[in-house]
């Protein structure tokens, strides 16, 4: 018999194949993970009174949760007046009153909608106050503790690895093997799956705190932390995870009592079990970004794939490969299987490539962040998954396939009004001996390859654990969306010494290291145009001490300049700075920092 290739791997190759092309074709906007976009006053402003209050806007909503938003003097004092509020995508600090001349450093961490923190700081100055060096002020503020940082994705790679057994199993024996509802083993395995899940959900609830507010594991059982997680939407869904297990514990327990599930305890699990993936969903990079409808279904039918897939293996190591369990159940039990399995990685494939797209966003974006690394390695792994799962299926298809029958040459019957019979005609005992003989020859056969097929699935289990932990990891991992470089646009307001004088708008194209574009706009207060007497820019990376460089400009026309090939020597925050002689006697000041990547 010809082999047909795998359909799967070929199928992931196709879908990445025109995910790439569209990557190139297409632009699309930014998604996930928040970015601060302004801010007032803005970045190294000089002002010449106080202000009541600083404002810092993102692109897409915040939270404070754990984190912090504060504002200190040039001694380290807080001078902000209350905690800091958030409507929407845009946080508020509250300043106390007659704040005397002095420098200003405003800090953040910040909670993203897909439960990252966000971190940085930014500093202006009031009268003849000297500016406060914000790198110095903040040096190692927003790096994760070491510990929380291994510890979040080993907790969530235990709940991934529990959801497989909890919901795979029992999946496996009800629609494949029926008989393995009276094993033992297989409700150690089902019931060890609930208890990781809960111990996964409860240590992520635990973490996250510590996470988002930048602090050590010592500070996990803090009152203040645990509540601020508690009411985050990431904090609520975990909550839930471990009562939703709590009940889909007592269901199945129900069940392995009765050695089989009622049409109640099918329709009961079913649900729990939907609304359990949906809470493994409904965090991180799904719930952010553009159509997060969409990408919360993509996100619980990957992972309810994922489940069906790694847990049913589990299942047939646990229970129908063992040497002890029946021939016959191996034959039973394979076909149907298969084609479970074989739908679980169509539905892996396609919406991994949805997720992918929506993540990554471009092959460039692919190649040059971590996110992309990791995303790689996962792909190289899934696809020798494939190939595994491929030659495991060609064997079932080949050996223990079930054909349909011919149909029964049909018979006239003569029909008597008064003599009809109600009794069922005795099958052919031809047929009845030619379908025993298969299915000897099919048990026969399973039992001579049990050993191969269990080696087989071992490794396909195994790779499938390996995955698991990348996909635990990549949940944690800043989308590469957000990570590639994006290209600069704000306006920033040209402050003189008698206050604000106009504003410049700044653009920067692609915003990396290497050749840039810059573009500069000079307009007054009344947002034309407006020719200065004299304008300068430089470059400046305060961390590794570089600069200021200055920027060769041209005229474009009236108050327009241009630097084609502005040269950013390397990747870093950059701050760019305008210096603006409005006439004679006005000079003015502006500036900007950008990662550039």
């Amino acid at each position: 018999m010809t082999r047909r290739a795998p359909a799967a791997p070929l199928l992931l190759l196709a879908l990445v194949g025109l995910w790439s092309v569209a990557g190139v074709v297409t632009a699309p906007p930014a998604a996930a993970h928040a970015e601060l976009v302004s801010t007032a006053p803005a970045e190294g402003a000089r002002l010449d009174e106080a202000p009541d209050r600083v404002t810092l806007t993102f692109t897409e909503g915040v939270s404070l949760g754990a984190g912090y938003a504060r504002v200190l003097d040039a001694a380290g004092e807080r001078v902000d007046a209350g905690d800091a509020t958030v409507e929407g995508d845009t946080v508020v600090v509250p300043l106390r009153a007659d704040l005397p001349d002095d420098g200003y450093l405003v800090t953040y961490r910040v909670v993203s909608a897909d439960s990252h923190p966000v971190s940085g700081a930014f500093s202006f100055a009031v009268g003849d106050g000297e500016l406060v060096a914000a790198a110095d002020a903040t040096a190692g503020a927003g790096d994760t503790d070491p510990v929380v940082a291994a510890a979040l994705p080993a907790a969530r790679w235990l709940g991934f690895t529990g959801l497989s057994l909890a919901i795979g199993v029992p999946v496996l024996l009800l629609t494949a093997w029926p008989a393995g509802w009276a094993s033992a083993r297989l409700r150690r395995m089902t019931t060890g799956g609930l208890v990781a899940v809960a111990a996964g959900a409860a240590l992520s609830f635990l973490l996250q705190g510590a996470y988002a507010a930048g602090s050590g594991v010592t500070t996990v059982a803090d009152p203040a932390l645990l509540g601020a997680t508690a009411a985050s939407g990431n904090g609520a869904a975990h909550l839930v995870r471990i009562v939703l297990v709590a009940a889909l514990a007592v269901v199945l327990r129900s069940v392995w009592r009765r050695g089989g599930p009622a049409v109640m305890d099918v329709v009961a699990g079913g649900v729990l079990a939907v609304a359990l993936v949906g809470t493994v969903a409904a965090v991180g990079h799904p719930v952010a970004g553009p159509m997060p409808g969409l990408a919360v279904t993509s996100a619980a039918v990957h992972v309810a794939a994922m489940a069906v897939w790694l847990g049913g293996l589990a299942g047939l190591l646990g229970g129908v490969l063992r040497e002890d369990a029946p021939a016959d159940d191996v034959a039973r039990a394979l076909p149907p299987f298969s084609r479970l399995a074989a739908g679980s990685v169509t539905a892996l494939v396609v919406t991994g490539v949805v997720q992918s797209v929506r993540e990554v966003g471009s092959p460039v974006a692919l190649v040059t962040t971590t996110y992309g690394w990791v995303l790689l390695a996962k792909l190289a792994l899934v696809l020798l998954l494939l190939a595994a799962a491929g030659v495991s299926r060609v064997w079932v298809q080949q050996h223990l396939g079930v054909r349909r029958p011919r149909p029964a040459p049909r018979r006239r019957v003569t029909a008597h009004a008064f003599a009809a019979s109600s009794e069922e005609p005795e099958p052919d005992p031809v047929v009845a001996s030619a379908a025993g003989a298969r299915a000897e020859v099919q048990a026969a056969a399973a039992a001579a390859e049990r050993p191969a097929l269990r080696r087989s699935v071992l490794v396909e289990l195994a790779v499938g654990l390996v995955v698991l932990a990348l996909s635990a990891v990549l949940v944690g991992t800043p989308p590469a969306r957000a990570e590639v470089a994006q290209p600069v646009d704000v306006t920033l307001p040209v402050q003189t010494a008698a206050g604000e004088d106009g504003s410049v708008q700044v653009s920067v194209d692609p915003a990396a290291a290497g050749p840039n574009t810059l573009h500069l706009y000079l307009l007054d207060e009344r947002g034309q145009l407006t020719q200065p007497v004299d304008i300068r820019v430089a470059l400046t990376e305060e961390a590794q001490e570089i600069g200021p460089i200055d920027v060769a400009l041209e005229p474009a026309g009236p108050g327009h300049y241009v630097a084609d090939g502005m040269a950013i020597p390397g990747v870093g925050t950059w701050t760019l700075a305008v210096t603006v002689r409005l006439d004679e006697f006005t000079a003015g000041t502006a500036s900007t920092t950008f990662p550039a990547r």
